[in-house]
C-alpha cells in the first residue's frame, strides 16, 4: 500500500470538497483531469469515502478493488457517498458545512484460511482489519473504522454477516473471508 505525504493527502481532501461543492451546484460529478494531479495519485488504488455529521454516518461508498486512478476513484466515491448512497437522501447545502470527510485507501485484500468460526475469530485483528465476507450471492464489508462501534470480534463478525444479508449466526463450509488494511486521510 502506498503511503501518501501531507501534500498528497491535502490534494485528495480538496478533491472530496470540490466534488461535493460541484455536485451541490450542478448535480453532476466533477470532471477529473488526470494530468492536473501528481503521478502517485494517478496510480490505480481502491478507496472508500465516508461522510459524517456529528459523528453519525451520512454516506459511505467505495471500491474494494483498484481498477482506476486513485483520484478518479475518490471523486466517484465522493459523489456517490454524498448524492447516491441509498441509505440517505442526497446531501443538502445546509448539511455541507457540518460534514466531516474521511478517505480510506485500501490495501489489496487477502483471503483468510480458517477451519471454523472460532478459528476465524482468533485470526481477526481488531482495529486493524477491514473484512469482506461472502457466501453464494451474499457479500459485505466493514472498514477497520467500524471496530470503534463494534470492538469485539464476534460482534463485528455478526454485524458484518447481517450487512451481507446473512443471519448473525450463519455459518457454512463455503463462506469466504478476506482482510485488508487502510491508510486513512482526514
Amino acid at each position: 500500500m502506498n503511503n501518501y505525504n501531507r501534500q498528497e493527502r491535502q490534494i485528495l481532501l480538496k478533491v472530496v470538497d470540490d466534488v461535493i461543492r460541484f455536485g451541490l451546484e450542478t448535480r453532476q460529478i466533477l470532471p477529473i483531469k488526470l494530468e492536473d494531479y501528481p503521478e502517485k495519485l494517478r496510480e490505480n488504488d481502491a478507496s472508500f469515502v465516508t461522510l459524517e455529521i456529528n459523528k453519525n454516518l451520512r454516506g459511505c461508498i467505495g471500491s474494494l478493488e483498484a481498477y482506476q486512478p486513485l483520484v478518479q476513484d475518490i471523486a466517484h466515491n465522493t459523489y456517490a457517498a454524498a448524492f447516491r448512497d441509498p441509505r440517505f437522501m442526497p446531501l443538502t447545502r445546509e448539511e455541507y458545512s457540518s460534514i466531516s470527510k474521511h478517505i480510506s485507501i485500501l490495501s489489496k485484500s487477502s483471503p483468510i484460511s480458517f477451519s471454523s468460526e472460532e478459528d476465524l475469530l482468533k485470526q481477526i485483528r481488531p482495529g486493524i482489519d477491514g473484512l469482506i465476507i461472502s457466501d453464494n450471492d451474499c457479500h459485505g464489508t466493514f472498514l477497520p473504522s467500524v471496530w470503534e462501534l463494534l470492538p469485539e470480534p464476534k460482534l463485528f463478525l455478526q454485524h458484518l454477516k447481517l450487512k451481507a444479508g446473512l443471519s448473525s449466526d450463519y455459518w457454512s463450509k463455503t463462506i469466504k473471508v478476506e482482510r485488508y488494511t487502510v491508510e486513512m486521510v482526514e
